[in-house]
């Protein structure tokens, strides 16, 4: 809300829809519910996405799925189309809960778990499917120690402190073996083509960070409204500026213009910032020039 113009009440409503609504809600759904142009609904939307994220948030233990998906993302302002679209490559983690525990520590017998569901999500857009990749996004969001389910990826491996236990497809559907992480996936590729018509590559990172926020409290929806209140209370200020990634024009950086504009006065048209012509005082005529 820093520098804001909007009232407070306008903040909290958009604030509500957003956190409470089951599939979340588009600038197009705010312009509409609040009133209000579309820009500002963008903007709103971008600023309370990037409090959905919890800096202090603890990483995922116990058994979790980890896997990478491709998922499609609009290239223009036309209308989504999947044959001419994009793809971003997505890597995701889901804790494995034992229903009867609900902790992260599901019984097992030999190679399969029993009576499990999903538990907390992690969500990421990595640049490629390289070791290096991977690796970074395990450590950033896995504790070490953690028991990893993967599709027998050679990356992997290379996560000494944590336990592999790889689970090769083959010819088998990925979400026979790994079947919470792609439910998640399916979901979200849902979710972000029948609220938004696909996502974007520019803002995917807030986009899955919305997506975590949601899944993570889909019991507890009711709280979530104050869970963002709380969230975005330890965020520093988000500027439209720093959300397009370009320099304000009004902090130094000069505005490139390809011809002054012009504006019509009492004296006649001028440019802005100019300064209005100089009244030029009449000579005094001598006497011995004057005519008879």
């Amino acid at each position: 809300m820093h520098r804001s113009k909007l009232p407070l009440t306008v903040w909290f409503w958009a604030a509500h829809l957003m956190a409470t609504h089951s599939n979340g809600m588009s600038a197009v759904q705010l312009e509409a519910q609040l009133g209000i142009t579309y820009k500002t609904a963008w903007l709103l939307a971008q600023k309370l996405r990037r409090s959905m994220i919890d800096p202090q948030r603890e990483p995922l233990e116990g058994v979790v799925e980890v896997d990478q998906a491709e998922i499609p993302f609009r290239a223009d302002n036309r209308f989504f189309d999947p044959a001419k679209s994009g793809k971003i490559l997505i890597a995701g983690a889901v804790e494995v809960i034992d229903r009867g525990t609900n902790q992260a520590k599901p019984r097992r017998k030999r190679a399969k778990y029993l009576d499990t569901r999903s538990g907390r999500i992690r969500l990421a857009a990595i640049p490629d499917n390289s070791a290096a990749s991977i690796e970074a996004f395990a450590r950033a969001n896995v504790k070490p120690g953690t028991t990893l389910l993967t599709d027998g990826h050679r990356s992997y491996p290379g996560l000494t402190d944590y336990r592999h236990d790889p689970r090769t497809v083959g010819k088998m559907a990925g979400h026979i073996v790994l079947p919470w992480i792609h439910r998640v996936f399916a979901l979200m590729k849902r979710w972000g083509l029948g609220t938004y018509h696909g996502l974007r590559r520019k803002h995917i990172d807030t986009y899955l960070n919305e997506f975590v926020f949601r899944y993570n409290r889909r019991f507890y929806r009711h709280v979530s409204f104050e869970t963002m209140l709380g969230l975005a209370a330890h965020h520093h200020p988000t500027s439209y500026w720093d959300i397009v990634g370009r320099d304000n024009p009004r902090k130094g950086v000069p505005t490139v213009r390809r011809e002054p504009r012009r504006r019509r006065t009492a004296t006649g048209m001028r440019a802005d910032r100019s300064r209005p012509p100089e009244k030029v005082e009449p000579s005094p005529v001598s006497d011995s020039t004057r005519q008879p």
